[in-house]
């Protein structure tokens, strides 16, 4: 029974989202309280239990995407981000073109939101592809690809940060497995599937790509910041976390004790800490370095700001449905399934996040859900690496985007393709992400 009340959710969820067009927040603290009250809470638990879902959930990430989404306005205003994406093309040259966006893609993407990458990038990604005289799909598919990786594997990204933090998973260390995860399938999706998809839908290499996303933010020579200085700026926190995981690494192997110094390295590596600095460092090396008064930098950053409020909302409002979730049974039904199984917890993380995906669009709201049935199960599974769960959770969250995925037609339309060829080169890619995903992943766990 609880699953059919789960089903019934996932349908109420996509008519009202799909069939009715209601907002995705309010569609979802609506069935919230339906799937609440079918699954027998009593009703004065109700309201409390979606409370303490949306409040626990962005009470944790709230920090570090707030300073993640004013890091990476702050580098593309500066035209920190131009100077990345165009320096990497002109070092590698026209015959990898390929490969130059893909990397100057990753490195924008960890610092920049899906979305927000996309729209940066394609008016760039457009305008070499006139120069070259190539499709613009030839140099998209590269740039979706990273993009979409860094989503669904890197914190500060939504997803990966709230899913580590329901898991309890450390986001230092899920930082570091998720570029070693990140960078193979990138490679694979990114570079060898448009290969193949080239000879499935060859109608899309014909395209133009569409203007409508604007064209490239002209910087002057002396008005973009240097590209080193770009990078670091952008890497800032990864290299903060990352410090601070490989530290908790050596004392879990070598035992050594802790002391001030450890101390302090672990406080600076925090994942809320290390943006806060991360976000600092940003103001001085975009902006007051740079003579930019301090004003314009602060309206950068409330520009951010009011832009995510929305997706703040729906990031909560999937923490709420997962609370429900939780507090009406239903994970642990789900974890007395599969009490005793010897299914990995890393391939029924993926399995769950990845069906929830395709039936709900949202790779951020499906990996809420995802531990809202998952959690209660990691007790009766052995040897769980959290951190590898949740990055599992992740890449589940990432398959087959199609006409539900705000993201689907973002691609789409920026690419100036038709429905069978977002089908043939999107979806399929996205799929190859989750897919790759799973299986670094797998590969992965039998080493640490």
């Amino acid at each position: 029974m609880p699953l059919l009340i789960i089903a019934l959710g996932v349908l109420l969820l996509l008519i009202m989202i799909m069939g009715l067009k209601l907002n995705t927040f309010v569609s979802l603290i609506i069935v919230s309280f339906i799937v609440a009250l079918l699954l027998g809470m009593p009703m004065s638990d109700v309201v409390s239990s979606i409370e303490s879902g949306l409040g626990g959930t962005l009470g944790h990430i709230a920090l570090i995407f707030g300073m993640g989404a004013m890091l990476g306005r702050l580098i593309a205003d500066a035209g920190g981000a131009n100077r990345i994406a165009t320096t990497l093309i002109d070092k590698f040259g026209e015959k990898r073109i390929q490969w130059a966006v893909l990397f100057a893609s990753f490195i924008v993407g960890i610092a920049l939101f899906l979305e927000v990458t996309i729209v940066l990038l394609i008016p760039i990604i457009f305008s070499i592809a006139k120069e070259l005289k190539v499709s613009i799909v030839h140099l998209g598919l590269p740039m979706v690809t990273a993009a979409l990786a860094t989503h669904a594997f890197l914190p500060p990204h939504p997803g990966p940060t709230a899913v580590a933090a329901e898991y309890g998973a450390n986001i230092g260390l899920m930082l570091i497995y998720g570029i070693i995860i990140a960078i193979p399938t990138v490679i694979l999706a990114g570079i060898l599937y448009p290969k193949l998809a080239k000879r499935i839908v060859p109608t899309a290499w014909t395209r133009e790509g569409s203007e409508s996303f604007g064209v490239a933010k002209s910087f002057k020579e002396e008005e973009m910041p240097g590209f080193g200085i770009s990078v670091f700026t952008a890497l800032f926190p990864v290299i903060l976390m990352a410090i601070g995981a490989a530290v908790d690494i050596a004392q879990a192997e070598t035992g050594f004790a802790d002391n001030l110094l450890i101390e302090i390295i672990r406080f600076v590596g925090n994942s809320s800490t290390a943006m806060v600095i991360s976000l600092l460092v940003a103001i001085y090396t975009m902006g007051i370095r740079r003579n930019i008064p301090i004003k314009r930098l602060m309206d950068s950053c409330g520009s951010a700001i009011n832009a995510l409020g929305m997706l703040l909302l729906i990031i909560g409002g999937g923490g709420a449905l997962k609370q429900v979730l939780i507090d009406g049974g239903v994970g642990d039904y789900v974890a007395s399934i599969f009490a005793g199984s010897s299914m990995s917890p890393v391939f029924f993380a993926w399995m769950v996040a990845a069906i929830l995906r395709i039936c709900l669009g949202s790779g951020t709201v499906a990996t809420l859900t995802t531990a809202g049935l998952v959690i209660p199960s990691l007790g009766t599974m052995p040897d769980v690496n959290l951190e590898l769960v949740a990055l599992a959770t992740g890449a589940g969250s990432a398959i087959a985007s199609h006409v539900n995925d705000a993201g689907f037609w973002m691609v789409k339309e920026s690419l100036g393709m038709t429905l069978k060829e977002a089908f043939g080169t999107y979806t399929v890619l996205s799929t190859v992400v989750a897919v790759s995903g799973l299986v670094f992943t797998m590969i992965l766990d039998i080493f640490i």
